[in-house]
C-alpha cells in the first residue's frame, strides 16, 4: 500500500520514499568563454519531485577552465529571506557535488565559483540572466510557485523592446502587452511603468522577477485588468521616466491620463517612484515602491501625493536595506496626512526578487480597478520601529532578536581578509550554508534570519579557512573551530536547559581501557532523583558518537542532557542512566563489552540483564551498535542506529536478533545525509535475511546533529517499555 507522501509500507513498516532526480534544465553554451560543454554532457544540476536540488559538477570541466582548485561552491540564492550564500560542494571521484533542500517552491539563481574568486557559469543550464551571464536560473515547482511558470500556450502576452532617446542616449525598454492586444482601433489600455534600480537591468524583470510569467497568469485569470507594462531599468530620474512615457505613448495604443498611469519599481527603482507621485506634478494615478529606499524623504507639501488613488508600501523584514528607510517614510506620510498602504513587513522577505516577485503579484491586482482588501498580506506584520543591530565591538556573540535575526560579527584579527563567510547549519533541514559577512570598519559582520528557534552551530570562514569565533566562550572538544548557541522558542523547548536544580546530573567515569591500552572517560547522565541503592537496577542506554567525534559530543552538541531532563520532567521517560562512551577504538565490540559496560555497571546501579539494556549510535556508532547486535544478538534489547547501514548480511543470525531483540529502530535523514544510500541497501538486506527492525520514515535533514537530535527526542521515550 502507499501512504499519501508517497512512501511505501509493508508488514507496517514504512520504506524509503523513491527520490525522482528529474533533469530540469537545458544544455546551453559558457558565458565566461571557456570550453562549451558537448550536447550530450548531463545536466549538472537536476531537481527531484520532492525539491531537492542535487548538483553534479565535473572536476575535470573545473581543472580545464579554472585550474587547481581546493573549495567548489555553488553561490545562490538558498539562504534565509532568500539571502544569498554559498554552499560547498564535496570533491567525490570525478565529480564535485551535493544535494540541498528541500526549497520552497520558488525561481532560485544560482553561480558556481572556487576558491571564492573564480567563477563561472553551469553550461548546461540555458535559463540565463541577460544582465549577469555567470548566472543561471531554475524553477522548483509548486502551488505557492503557480504564477511564475509559464502559462499555457495561447494565453500568454508578447514581450517586445521599444527603443527612446534620453537626452543624447539611446536606451532600450521591454514592453509587454495582453494576450488579444492590437495596435489597431479600439479603446487605449492603462500602463504601468515597472521600474528596475541602477544596478539592474530592465531585463532582469524578467528573467529574475518573472513579471512575464505573472502577468501571463493573472490576465488568464482575469484577475487584472488589461493592461501595457512598460519595464526600464533606473538608471534615469524623472526626466528619463517622461522620456519613455512619450516614447511608449506614441509607440503603443495606451492611456496618457494619470487616472490611467502607475509607476512602481524595486529598490531605487522604488525610490524614482516615490519621487515621481510625491514630488512630481501627479502624473500618476498607482504607485508602488518595492523595498524603495530614498537617501532623503522628498519634501511633503500640501499637494504630495496629490491625485494618487494608490500609493502602496512594500519591505521585506529586517534584512532588507529599505526596512529603516521604510520606517522614516512612513512617518513622514503620516506627519505630512498623505493616503498610503502598506503590504506590511513580509516575513520571508529580505529585499530581493523572491520578495518583489511577491510584491509584484500583490500589486498589479489592484491597479485600475476598485479592490475590496487594502491591508497588509496574510501573514506579513507591522513595522515595530527602525532596527539597529549593536554597535560594532559591542555585539553579543552572536547577537540574537527574539524573532529570530541572529547577528554575527568576528572580532578584529581580520582586517586583513579578503573573504570572510559564516558557515552555519541554516539550510533546509539543517544543511550548512556560507553567508557572505561585509567589512564593518576593522570587524565583519552580518544578520541573518529569521531562523527557527534550535540549536545552531557555526565557525568562520577566513580565505577558505575554518575559524573559532573566540568571542564565543562555548567550545565544542572534539571539533575546536565550531562555536554554538541556542535561538530558544517552542520548538527547541527541549534542547533548552531545564531550571537549576530539577535536572539530572552528568559525571565522568574514567575506566582502563585494554584495548587502547590508556585511561579513557566516558560520560555518564544519570535521572533526577537517582539512587544508587535502589532495589531494582535502572535500565541503561549506551549512546555512541560518530567518526571524528568523541565521548562528550552527545553532551555538547547533541543536547543529550537537555533532552533526557526534559523528557524525564514531562513524564516521557523510564528512569534511565545514559552512558557515553569512547567509541574511538580499533575493536568497538571489545571495547563496549570488555570494558564500557563493566566499568559502567562497577560504579552504577544499572541492569545487566540484556532487557534492561539498550545500545543505540549515530554514523560510525550506528554501525559499531549494529555490529554488536550481529556479532552477540540478544546481548541489549534495544538497539537502534542513526544514520548508519546495516552491512552486510554474511554470518547473521536473524531468527537470533528476532529473538533476542525487543525493539530494533532505524533512523536516517533525508537525501542530503550521506548515508541515505547505505542506509536503504541496510533496509533491503534486512528485508532479505528476515530481520524485524522499525522505520518510520526519514528524519528531514542532513547528516548532523539536527537529524541526531530528533532520532534521540524520538527514540528515548521507546525504551524499556516492551
Amino acid at each position: 500500500m502507499q501512504d499519501s507522501d508517497g512512501s511505501l509500507r509493508r508488514g507496517g513498516v514504512r520504506r524509503l520514499p523513491a527520490v525522482i532526480a528529474a533533469g530540469v534544465l537545458a544544455i546551453a553554451t559558457m558565458m565566461l568563454a571557456p570550453r562549451p560543454a558537448e550536447a550530450a554532457d548531463p545536466p549538472w544540476l537536476t531537481v527531484s519531485a520532492d525539491r531537492f536540488a542535487a548538483f553534479s559538477v565535473p572536476a575535470a570541466y573545473i581543472q580545464a577552465n579554472l585550474g587547481e582548485v581546493s573549495q567548489v561552491h555553488i553561490e545562490g540564492d538558498f539562504g534565509p529571506s532568500a539571502a544569498w550564500v554559498e554552499y560547498g560542494l564535496t570533491r567525490r571521484g570525478d565529480l564535485w557535488s551535493g544535494v540541498l533542500g528541500p526549497l520552497e517552491p520558488g525561481l532560485y539563481h544560482y553561480q558556481v565559483t572556487a576558491d571564492d574568486t573564480k567563477t563561472l557559469k553551469d553550461p548546461t543550464n540555458g535559463a540565463g540572466v541577460a544582465s549577469r551571464p555567470l548566472l543561471s536560473t531554475f524553477l522548483v515547482p509548486g502551488d505557492s510557485a503557480r504564477l511564475l511558470a509559464d502559462a499555457p500556450d495561447g494565453r500568454r502576452g508578447t514581450v517586445e523592446p521599444l527603443a527612446y532617446r534620453t537626452g543624447k542616449e539611446q536606451r532600450t525598454a521591454l514592453v509587454w502587452t495582453p494576450p488579444g492586444y492590437s495596435a489597431r482601433g479600439g479603446r487605449p489600455y492603462p500602463v504601468l511603468y515597472l521600474r528596475s534600480g541602477p544596478d539592474r537591468a530592465a531585463t532582469d524583470w524578467l528573467d529574475l522577477g518573472r513579471a512575464g510569467q505573472i502577468l501571463d497568469n493573472l490576465s488568464a485569470g482575469n484577475a487584472v485588468e488589461p493592461m501595457v507594462v512598460v519595464i526600464a531599468d533606473g538608471r534615469d530620474g524623472d526626466p528619463g521616466l517622461a522620456d519613455l512615457r512619450k516614447a511608449a505613448g506614441d509607440a503603443y495604443r495606451v492611456h496618457r491620463d494619470r487616472e490611467h498611469q502607475a509607476v512602481a519599481g524595486v529598490a531605487e527603482g522604488g525610490s524614482q517612484a516615490l519621487r515621481a507621485v510625491l514630488t512630481g506634478p501627479g502624473e500618476f494615478a498607482y504607485a508602488g515602491s518595492f523595498s524603495g529606499r530614498p537617501a532623503q524623504i522628498p519634501d511633503l507639501g500640501p499637494a504630495a501625493g496629490h491625485g494618487l488613488k494608490l500609493l502602496r508600501l512594500y519591505t521585506g523584514n529586517v534584512t532588507d536595506p529599505a526596512y529603516n528607510a521604510t520606517v522614516e517614510l512612513t512617518r513622514a506620510l503620516d506627519r505630512a496626512h498623505v493616503r498610503y498602504e502598506f503590504d506590511g513587513v513580509d516575513p520571508r522577505g529580505g529585499g530581493n526578487w523572491a520578495a518583489w516577485r511577491r510584491n509584484l503579484i500583490d500589486f498589479l491586482p489592484r491597479l485600475f480597478r476598485k479592490v475590496a482588501g487594502h491591508g497588509p498580506s496574510a501573514g506579513h506584520g507591522p513595522l515595530r520601529g527602525r532596527f539597529e543591530p549593536p554597535a560594532p565591538g559591542t555585539t553579543p556573540t552572536p547577537a540574537v532578536t527574539k524573532d529570530g535575526f541572529v547577528t554575527f560579527e568576528t572580532t578584529t584579527a581580520f582586517t586583513g581578509a579578503r573573504h570572510v563567510t559564516v558557515w552555519a547549519n541554516i539550510a533546509p533541514g539543517g544543511s550548512w550554508l556560507r553567508v557572505p559577512m561585509a567589512r564593518t570598519g576593522d570587524r565583519w559582520r552580518v544578520t541573518v534570519g529569521p531562523l527557527e528557534p534550535w540549536f545552531y552551530y557555526y565557525q568562520w570562514i577566513v580565505d577558505r579557512v575554518g575559524t573559532k569565533d573566540t568571542a564565543n566562550p562555548t567550545k565544542v572538544t572534539s571539533e575546536p573551530a565550531w562555536s554554538w548557541f541556542l535561538l530558544p522558542g517552542k520548538r527547541a523547548r527541549l534542547l533548552s536547559d531545564v531550571p537549576a536544580g530539577r535536572g539530572g546530573k552528568v559525571e565522568s567515569l574514567t575506566y582502563q581501557s585494554t584495548v587502547a591500552g590508556a585511561e579513557r572517560t566516558a560520560l555518564v547522565w544519570t535521572p533526577p532523583g537517582y539512587d544508587p541503592g535502589r532495589a531494582e537496577k535502572y535500565p541503561v542506554l549506551y549512546l555512541q558518537h560518530g567518526s571524528g567525534q568523541n565521548y562528550t559530543d552527545w553532551t555538547e552538541m547533541g543536547r543529550a542532557r537537555q533532552i533526557l531532563d526534559h523528557q524525564y520532567l514531562d513524564g516521557d521517560l523510564v528512569p534511565m542512566v545514559v552512558v557515553m562512551g569512547n567509541g574511538n577504538s580499533t575493536d568497538f565490540t571489545r571495547e563496549l563489552l570488555e570494558n564500557i559496560v563493566p566499568a559502567a555497571r562497577a560504579r552504577y546501579n544499572i541492569s545487566g540483564d540484556p532487557g534492561g539494556q539498550a545500545l543505540a549510535g549515530l554514523s560510525m556508532g550506528g554501525a559499531q551498535a549494529l555490529g554488536v547486535l550481529k556479532a552477540h544478538p540478544g546481548r541489549f534489547a534495544y538497539v537502534a542506529a542513526f544514520s548508519a547501514g546495516f552491512g552486510a548480511g554474511t554470518g547473521v543470525d536473524a531468527a537470533a536478533v528476532n529473538d533476542g531483540t525487543k525493539m530494533l529502530r532505524m533512523y536516517v535523514g533525508d537525501v542530503t545525509d550521506f548515508a541515505y544510500p547505505w542506509f536503504a541497501a541496510g533496509l533491503a538486506t534486512m528485508d532479505e535475511l528476515g530481520v524485524r527492525y522499525e522505520f518510520d520514515g526519514i528524519t528531514p535533514g542532513p547528516h548532523g546533529w539536527d537529524v541526531w537530535q530528533k532520532n534521540l527526542i524520538d527514540l528515548a521515550p521507546r525504551l524499556f517499555r516492551r
